[in-house]
């Protein structure tokens, strides 16, 4: 690759580097996705991640019962209501996940070059010899020489808490394994993943489809995160189910790709899926270790041109225990945003980790660093150019916006949308500053009741890199000729200024619909 083709600003001044890092209400344009849980559920640890900068919360169903998560939820809302920082809900389903079940929750000690079998019978104790499983296929699934990895924080760096198996005999229903390291696996449950082999289990279980349909629909989730999806008949699927919920026909489905079935079957899945999750966790022990990065370059490039925002996963596991991620860490932060990355996921650093709100707002620190050195202008031709001629008229608007403003060096681009779709192509071109998406509520009825469509809308765009949502007021015009009558321009510039992001004598480039047409327009602002 020729260093041409670096998406970062050259040459970056040294003097720059020791400047110190400014905060502003936009941490950064790249989103956060935090994990809620023991360590990040109550109403003040809440409104800390918030303010850090947390757009997104993932509610991850393969721990804890839908109470729990409803308690958690409840917190979430109220902080919100206390900071007015908006917060979408992203609920994350199980999957087709294995799991070691450890009925006693004791510690099991394994030793290196030891043997232990893996079991289906669910009723023997769990211990170094023996660990029972959830699953009776697995026998028929894997072969002598396969590799299996056990623990609760599967091989992420930390390599004493879970174990790396080799397959050395079938016997009946049992999996004879050979222990590769030394390890102890505390808690009562651990997740079993046996790399590159296929499990002939349903992408959405019984389970997920009753906590869709309960959970999810009670709380209007804003994404769904399918895991362990492999194929685009999966997303079609989940898709079918949503549709027939109601209240979840507008909600998002994010693919995530763990494992090389989901990577051979990538393209299609994309086509399908509303973004993409790569979670490198998983794909991380399934792909041999040097073959990752090269998976997150070119998932990101495809998941880019679409326009389909995609998240990252595993990036800064030592917070989980300490107040500062490893140079590694946080050079891979750095990356994920110039490769293109649209938000930033934490597990376990947000889940239990010991500094939920500080990881967050490093984090946001570090991508609003790389953003400063993002090359625009390099990725806005290869955008254009992968887009073609002729172009469509929405993109054609989309591309322009973006061009004008970073000619007239806008300080902020004014979105009118009422789906959302005009906001997330201007940010598909990633434009250096911050896109107000201001959604105008429609009016819907059922022929018992009036509605207003927008807050999904504007929730949605919490995801996506660059955009910043605002829900009109209905009874505003998007313009006013009359001084008494309050536009809703006036107001999202008058949200900008209370922002910070917008200034006397600034310029800011608006996109709206004026009757048939689409408008771009540059306003230069008085004192």
């Amino acid at each position: 690759m020729h260093s041409s083709h670096l998406l970062l600003e050259e040459p970056i001044r040294m003097a720059s580097i020791l400047e110190p890092s400014k905060s502003s209400f936009f941490p950064a344009l790249t989103k956060i996705v935090g994990t809620l849980g023991p360590k990040s559920r109550s109403v003040e640890t809440l409104s800390g991640c918030l303010k850090s900068g947390m757009s997104v919360a993932r509610f991850d169903f393969s721990w804890g019962d839908a109470e729990y998560h409803q308690e958690t939820l409840d917190n979430l809302k109220i902080a919100v209501k206390s900071t007015k920082k908006l917060c979408a809900v992203m609920l994350d389903t199980v999957g087709p996940e294995l799991q070691v079940i450890n009925k006693s929750g004791k510690a099991i000690t394994l030793k290196a070059d030891g043997l232990v079998t893996l079991t289906p019978s669910q009723d023997q104790e769990a211990s170094s010899e023996v660990l029972p499983i959830n699953f009776n296929g697995l026998a028929k699934a894997v072969k002598k020489g396969d590799t299996i990895f056990v623990g609760q924080y599967l091989f992420t760096g930390s390599e004493t808490t879970s174990v790396w198996l080799e397959v050395d005999e079938v016997k009946g229903d049992d999996v004879i394994c050979l222990s590769r390291n030394a390890a102890t696996l505390a808690g009562s449950l651990f997740t079993l993943h046996a790399s590159q082999v296929h499990i002939d289990l349903p992408t959405l279980t019984e389970k997920d489809k009753e906590v869709i349909s309960t959970w999810g629909v009670q709380n209007k989730i804003d994404f769904l995160s399918l895991s362990y999806c492999r194929h685009a008949e999966d997303v079609r699927q989940t898709r079918e189910m949503l549709k027939k919920l109601g209240d979840l026909s507008q909600t998002q489905i994010f693919a995530k790709i763990e494992n090389v079935e989901g990577l051979n079957h990538f393209d299609e899945i994309l086509q399908e899926a509303d973004g993409i999750i790569l979670s490198r966790g998983n794909l991380g022990i399934d792909l041999p270790p040097e073959k990752v990065f090269l998976f997150q370059k070119a998932a990101l490039y495809k998941c880019n041109m679409a326009g389909k925002p995609a998240v990252l996963t595993r990036v800064v596991d030592s917070m989980t225990d300490n107040l500062r991620p490893t140079r590694a860490e946080a050079t891979d932060v750095a990356n994920a945003v110039l490769d293109g990355s649209d938000a930033i996921l934490l597990g376990a650093e947000t889940l239990r980790g010991l500094y939920p709100v500080e990881t967050i707002s490093t984090v946001g620190r570090i991508c609003a660093e790389a953003e400063k050195v993002f090359n625009q202008d390099l990725y806005f031709k290869k955008t254009v150019k992968y887009v073609g001629e002729p172009m469509s008229h929405l993109e054609s608007i989309a591309s322009s916006a973006v061009r004008a403003a970073i000619k007239v060096k806008a300080s902020v681009i004014i979105c009118f949308t009422s789906s959302g779709r005009a906001a997330r192509l201007i940010a598909k071109y990633r434009p250096t500053m911050p896109v107000i998406s201001v959604v105008i509520p429609r009016v819907k009825t059922n022929q018992l009741k009036w509605s207003f469509s927008g807050a999904f809308e504007a929730r949605q765009s919490l995801i996506v890199r660059g955009l910043f949502p605002m829900l009109a007021d209905p009874r505003h015009p998007a313009e006013s000729t009359s001084a008494t009558n309050e536009s809703v321009l006036k107001v999202a510039l008058d949200h900008g200024k209370q922002a910070g992001v917008i200034k006397s004598h600034d310029r800011v480039v608006v996109c709206q619909k004026v009757g048939d047409a689409s408008v771009v327009k540059i306003i230069e602002l008085e004192d």
